[in-house]
């Protein structure tokens, strides 16, 4: 797997990412999703660099322009609901793409530290000779990735695959490798090196789900 990082270096994503850490601001649960879409937006633009792309004309009021375009066909697959607002900032830049949508969630029998990833949803176009671009903001684990890589299977095989997340814990990213194909990619605005008990990403930011649209039951 390639893995593309970008708390290494300087950008304004580190301002995003800040941001969405900050337990005073992450209050503003709008901003909280704002900041969210804006990383898949710089992560959507950065992704674009490694696409395919072929030749075009486009015709202008005042004559006609070649230009290279994307040729890859996309399908943007989120992980409900904590991913929504990534799933809006890639959606943002791939205006075009297909979209695929699966409901991933832990659970843990009588709130002990083990827990099972469920699947309960899932609504996806064919994903044969596809892009699939992946999106989960926080990388834990790598339970859920490995999941849902097994529910997609029905739907096809993808040509290429690119996971896109915001924060990942050095254990999940590991995992994800031995269980996705070599040639996957990911996209992460963060890597933090430990987990808690519950695997939860530490420091991280907490529960992005919450965050974005509510404590849940």
């Amino acid at each position: 797997m390639k893995i593309h990082r970008f708390d290494h270096s300087n950008s304004l994503l580190n301002t995003f990412t800040a941001e969405i850490r900050d337990s005073k601001i992450q209050k503003d649960s709008m901003r909280f999703r704002r900041n969210i879409e804006r990383i898949g937006e710089v992560l959507a633009y950065e992704l674009s660099k490694t696409l395919d792309y072929g030749p075009n004309t486009v015709e202008t009021p005042l004559g006609s322009k070649k230009m290279s375009l994307i040729k890859d066909d996309l399908v943007l697959c989120s992980i409900l609901r904590a991913g929504l607002p990534l799933h809006q900032g890639l959606l943002s830049y791939f205006d075009r793409a297909e979209n695929a949508f699966i409901s991933a969630f832990r659970h843990h029998p009588n709130n002990e530290d083990d827990f099972e990833v469920v699947v309960k949803y899932f609504a996806a176009p064919s994903l044969d000779g596809k892009t699939l671009i992946l999106t989960d903001p926080m990388l834990a684990t790598g339970k859920t990735l490995e999941n849902v890589l097994n529910v997609l299977r029905g739907h096809g095989t993808p040509a290429k695959i690119h996971i896109v997340s915001v924060i990942g814990s050095e254990a999940g990213i590991d995992y994800v490798q031995k269980v996705f194909p070599t040639e996957t990619e990911l996209w992460i605005a963060a890597v933090d090196e430990e987990l808690n008990d519950r695997g939860y990403i530490l420091p991280g930011l907490g529960d992005a789900g919450d965050l974005a649209f509510g404590v849940k039951l």
